[in-house]
């Protein structure tokens, strides 16, 4: 989930060990992301290509494709999704949205060398920024699930798709901000502001 990623902040033991077959998955995917990255670090994102990311990873260009249906999507996507999804079902059912958010993303995006370089691309690479939002409905169909969990509505009904995709919208928003800005703002404190902006409405205007 591109602009709600969670920093790796729960520990191997605290979730379940997948299955062999889902490791080696894991393990492509991973292996296909880090020889794009390093392509694009050393001779930029329009100059890489698909047939050199296969080599790099060593596998072949429909594997690639099998994992990730575009270029754009090898940048994008993570395995921390459902990472999130299972941080935000374990927070007390009491405690409100904004403090859940707060919680499950706290801790150092920032500090995760490929967030800088994913975040980087979106700003740079339009066909990049184009696809994010394109799979900003993904995104918040995940959230309208666990919203609805977690407070007994109908997860397609309008307040909680609105709710879900207002945040979705918000926290993609705050992630080009800090991108746009050279990294240089400390991220969490980026994600309070906008989580006050949501909770709060806008701020009076500073004289």
């Amino acid at each position: 989930m591109t602009t709600m990623t969670a920093a790796r902040t729960d520990s191997p033991a605290d979730r379940p060990r997948p299955g062999l077959r889902e490791r080696k998955k894991i393990k492509t995917r991973e292996a296909i992301r880090s020889a794009t990255y390093a392509l694009v670090e050393q001779q930029g994102y329009d100059a890489t290509t698909i047939d050199q990311i296969a080599e790099r990873a060593e596998v072949s260009p429909s594997t690639v494709f099998r994992y990730f249906p575009t270029k754009e999507d090898i940048v994008l996507t993570d395995e921390y999704d459902p990472v999130l999804l299972e941080k935000i079902r374990r927070r007390p059912a009491e405690e409100r949205w904004t403090d859940t958010i707060r919680s499950v993303l706290r801790v150092g995006v920032e500090e995760e060398p490929d967030s800088r370089m994913r975040t980087r691309l979106m700003v740079e690479v339009p066909a990049v920024r184009s696809r994010m939002m394109e799979s900003m409905s993904v995104t918040g169909r995940m959230l309208c699930q666990v919203i609805g969990e977690r407070t007994g509505r109908d997860p397609a009904g309008l307040e909680v798709r609105a709710y879900a995709m207002s945040l979705v919208g918000a926290l993609m928003e705050t992630t080009l901000y800090w991108a746009e800005n050279g990294h240089r703002e400390d991220f969490t404190a980026l994600i309070d502001r906008t989580l006050d902006v949501l909770e709060h409405g806008l701020p009076p205007k500073k004289p």
